[in-house]
């Protein structure tokens, strides 16, 4: 996909007073948000909401690898008839620490926010995004959440659904994130928006998907050691130059930074 740079960083607009300031390139920026924007898996956390913080064995018996937005669902019919209630739900994401380095990559995004297109593509829950990242005070950062639809039904159960349907094969059956990016890039040059470059970060093997799609100017982000970061090394092992993305692994989300405020300083 085409993308033009229409303009300069931050830091050049105000070399010309009076003059017209070019407009600034715009960068796509895509976080996950699991193990990513926090530093939990939020479907476990919200288990310390059930009674003895623990699930029965009945239930965690039903998983199945591919299937997990619908063990979710039986999971959180389990915590309603167990009498857990939103409230109960919404203090526990509330809680859940962000990554390290995480508070200070979203300061940094906050200063320079003309400069970033963000978005957030993940496999939890719209409520518990919503609920975190409001209690983080980053929530309007974000120009645009993708996650499974949830909420409370009338006897005050949280409820979940699926995404979308996809013909991935390597994606949970719920939610395809190679999809959603294509289609959300699509739809933003429709409305003549063209991203000079592509950030991605993330952690685990659904981000590796969307990542295979980005171009030698994009650049991944991988959690160290996560599952992305390692498919990403498996990749470039067997296949050399297949993964197009420039890959920045990270430990804490301020080399996250670091790196992006690099790419600013260049732009001048």
């Amino acid at each position: 996909m085409k993308r033009c740079c229409e303009g300069v960083g931050l830091p050049c607009l105000f070399k010309g007073v009076g003059m017209a300031s070019p407009r600034p390139p715009k960068y796509l920026l895509v976080f996950d948000f699991d193990e990513t924007i926090i530093n939990e898996n939020s479907d476990d956390s919200i288990v310390r909401a059930a009674p003895g913080q623990a699930l029965p064995e009945h239930i965690r018996q039903t998983f199945r690898e591919g299937f997990y937005n619908e063990y979710m669902q039986r999971v959180l019919a389990y915590m309603g008839d167990q009498g857990v209630k939103m409230g109960d739900f919404k203090t526990v994401y509330e809680n859940i620490p962000l990554s390290p380095g995480m508070p200070d990559l979203f300061q940094f995004l906050s200063k320079n926010h003309e400069l970033f297109e963000i978005i957030l593509i993940s496999d939890a829950n719209t409520f518990g995004i919503e609920c975190n990242l409001r209690a983080a005070g980053f929530y309007s950062l974000f120009r645009k959440i993708f996650s499974n639809p949830s909420g409370f039904d009338k006897r005050g159960y949280f409820t979940l659904g699926p995404y979308h349907s996809h013909k991935c094969l390597d994606c949970p059956a719920n939610m395809c994130k190679r999809k959603i990016l294509t289609e959300y890039l699509a739809e933003r040059a429709q409305e003549e928006v063209e991203f000079e470059r592509v950030f991605y970060v993330g952690d685990g093997a659904n981000d590796f998907c969307p990542s295979v799609t980005l171009t030698s100017a994009d650049v991944a982000f991988p959690r160290k050691g996560y599952p992305m970061h390692r498919m990403t090394q498996e990749m470039e092992k067997k296949q050399p130059g297949a993964f197009q993305a420039t890959v920045v692994p990270w430990e804490s989300a301020v080399e996250v930074a670091r790196y992006l405020q690099e790419v600013l300083k260049k732009k001048c």
